[in-house]
């Protein structure tokens, strides 16, 4: 009995071992056959050597020795930078074109079963496709037209990269080298365009400094021309003033004396003095003409004519009065007349009767 169960615990023992061994087995290839795709890739999975179908993000499942993954395709937008190409223009001048190709895969099926090697189809192709279109176009035009250049090779690459589950986004020309001698050639063809355009503009900027200056000095003559105008108006307006105000005066001071000198006569009148007095202050009147301003004098050949002289001015005096209708401007410090000393004597000739 002894034997018999030594025998089966060892039966037992090595039953254990096989079955935990046969279990990592398959804990092993199970673990190994579950597999999950990252958000930026696509998995092409064949079975038993045909496709299958093409995994997507996420968590999946592969059957051990039956599917098996072909290739794992980058979603991502890939660059591609080809070393520059010799290209000759329509004028045959060849010329170096660098590009660089911007592509993404669409579909990982014929990405996987379209062509062998995807990066170089792709270079192949960039370089031919710039060929034919700069083949067709002179150097000026190539030179100045890489927008054009780029929206053909995109369209072109595009069309022809879509079979192998490729689609071209854009493609951008880094830099188009002409040969040395047309590089000096065209330094020489830009400084001489610089140097025109420079001196266009400075023509231009001394017309409008000449025009500005005569412009300036034709405000300047008008506003001298004006300024000199209004003070020559000013000079004969102040002018008219001075003599309006100078005939004003005259006149005031005219019939000021008019007015004194037929007071002076009318006060003599009425005092009735005697043929003497009036002789005597005759001569006293004119001894005060004689010390006047006159360079003339008149005097009369018979004494008893300074009484028809004095009569004479009593009656100018009357006349006088009565033109004298309108009242004089008198002014403040009015000059001393002859007739004041006249009115004072007759004054006193009155107060000695």
């Amino acid at each position: 009995m002894s034997g018999r169960s030594k025998v089966n615990r060892r039966i037992y023992k090595y039953g254990l071992i096989i079955l935990l061994a046969i279990l990592a087995l398959v804990i092993a290839v199970v673990s190994t056959n579950i597999r999950i795709v990252p958000q930026t890739e696509a998995w092409v999975i064949e079975r038993l050597g045909s496709y299958q179908t093409t995994w997507q993000a996420g968590l999946h499942i592969k059957i051990p020795f039956i599917d098996r993954i072909v290739i794992r395709a980058n979603l991502k937008e890939k660059v591609f930078d080809f070393p520059p190409q010799p290209v000759i223009t329509k004028d045959n001048v060849t010329i170096m074109i660098d590009t660089v190709v911007y592509s993404q895969v669409t579909d990982a099926k014929l990405y996987a079963y379209g062509t062998d090697n995807p990066t170089r189809a792709i270079e192949n192709l960039t370089a031919t496709t710039l060929r034919n279109i700069i083949g067709d176009m002179e150097l000026d035009s190539t030179l100045t037209s890489r927008d054009e250049i780029n929206k053909k090779m995109c369209l072109i690459l595009d069309e022809a990269t879509d079979p192998w589950g490729i689609k071209v986004i854009r493609v951008e020309v880094k830099s188009i080298d002409p040969p040395k001698e047309i590089k000096d050639a065209m330094e020489r063809q830009m400084k001489a365009e610089r140097d025109r355009r420079a001196k266009i503009i400075e023509a231009e900027g001394n017309k409008e400094s000449a025009i500005k200056i005569a412009e300036g000095n034709k405000t300047a003559r008008i506003l001298n021309a004006q300024a000199d105008k209004e003070a020559i108006v000013l000079a004969a307006e102040a002018e008219k003033e001075r003599l309006i105000k100078e005939a004003e005066g005259k006149a005031q001071a005219l019939l000021r004396t008019q007015e004194a000198e037929g007071k002076a006569l009318e006060i003599l009148t009425k005092a009735d003095p005697s043929e003497k007095i009036l002789t005597l202050k005759g001569y006293e009147a004119l001894v005060r003409v004689a010390d006047g301003n006159a360079t003339k004098l008149i005097i009369p050949t018979e004494l008893s004519n300074v009484t028809s002289l004095v009569s004479a001015i009593t009656e100018s005096a009357e006349t006088a009065k009565k033109k004298a209708t309108k009242k004089p401007i008198i002014k403040k410090n009015p000059q001393k007349s002859l007739f004041d000393d006249v009115e004072a004597d007759v004054k006193a000739i009155s107060s000695e009767k």
